[in-house]
């Protein structure tokens, strides 16, 4: 087996440890990479339960963990996914996502094509594509108390199931309504078939700009989803007489909003790029996911 020259190609792993089928899916992909001369190099905290050559290196979390690295292998479901992103958004390094979940909108490839994903990432043979962000952030007496950011969508939630959340939807600095509800989904195109469209809202295709804002189970006549501008700004303002509220980024980072706390969600400055094997377009990706009944399709006439 070739070593990795120092100084050479570096591809970091991250995997879901916890899953039987990623272990081996991370062993596959480990010594394809590095029979290849490509080196590789995984969490020190998740080495322990991956089957790791000598030849990987092991690093610690912190915000240097990617220098160096040309790409950034993901092997997991949608969480794994959104774990993924986070070290893609903060180091600018693309993301190549391989699905072991269920669904994978993230995902470029699947567990069977684990050859086809080596193959491509030695030979560099993929393209990079940048997705809209949101950046979040939480005030509480005009004062801003908690910044943050989403690549799926950024949700105010209620804290408690047997009480409404009364929140007032707000677009552009104009009010738009007041209800209640379990809580307001903001999303992005990318985030459009996770969360906000389990609560009812449109799908978006990714190479269109927008922001979403989707009520969940709201007590209202009119509380449709609404699609604006990618420049616009969104908030969601938790009313005074209520118990507080949460906010959830991308389902994996939390906050508490007291009453009367306000979140305000607009386009993020940084994407996240993501590296894309396939020249599928978007339809045919929504059909095959969600397994979409076409049959009977005859297509335009020649």
């Amino acid at each position: 087996m070739p070593t990795p020259e120092p100084g050479g190609r570096t591809v970091f792993l991250l995997a879901h440890t916890g899953r039987p089928a990623a272990i081996r899916s991370a062993e596959l992909v480990v010594r394809g990479l590095l029979n290849s001369g490509v080196g590789v190099r995984v969490l020190a905290e998740e080495a322990a339960d991956l089957p790791l050559p000598d030849e990987v290196e092991l690093c610690k979390a912190g915000p240097s963990v990617i220098d160096g690295c040309e790409l950034i292998v993901v092997l997991g479901g949608d969480g794994t996914l959104l774990r993924g992103a986070e070290f893609a958004r903060a180091s600018g390094v693309p993301m190549l996502g391989v699905n072991l979940g269920r669904v994978g909108f993230l995902a470029e490839a699947e567990r069977d094509d684990l050859d086809k994903v080596v193959y491509r990432v030695v030979k560099q043979d993929y393209e990079v594509e940048e997705r809209m962000t949101l950046d979040v952030l939480v005030r509480t007496n005009g004062r801003v108390v908690h910044t943050d950011w989403a690549l799926n969508e950024a949700s105010v939630e209620k804290a408690s199931r047997e009480r409404m959340l009364e929140v007032v939807m707000e677009v552009d600095g104009r009010p738009v309504s007041r209800f209640g509800c379990d809580g307001v989904v903001c999303a992005t195109p990318t985030g459009s078939t996770a969360y906000a469209f389990s609560a009812g809202g449109p799908v978006v295709w990714p190479e269109v700009e927008a922001l979403l804002m989707v009520p969940i189970s709201a007590h209202a006549l009119f509380a449709k989803p609404l699609v604006t501008s990618p420049d616009s700004v969104l908030a969601v303002e938790v009313q005074p007489t209520n118990q507080h509220g949460v906010l959830w980024c991308d389902g994996r980072r939390t906050v508490d909003l007291p009453a009367g706390a306000r979140v305000e969600v607009r386009r993020g400055e940084t994407p996240v790029r993501l590296a894309r094997l396939h020249h599928s377009v978007f339809t045919d990706r929504l059909v095959a996911k969600f397994a979409l009944p076409v049959a009977g399709w005859r297509g335009a006439p020649n």
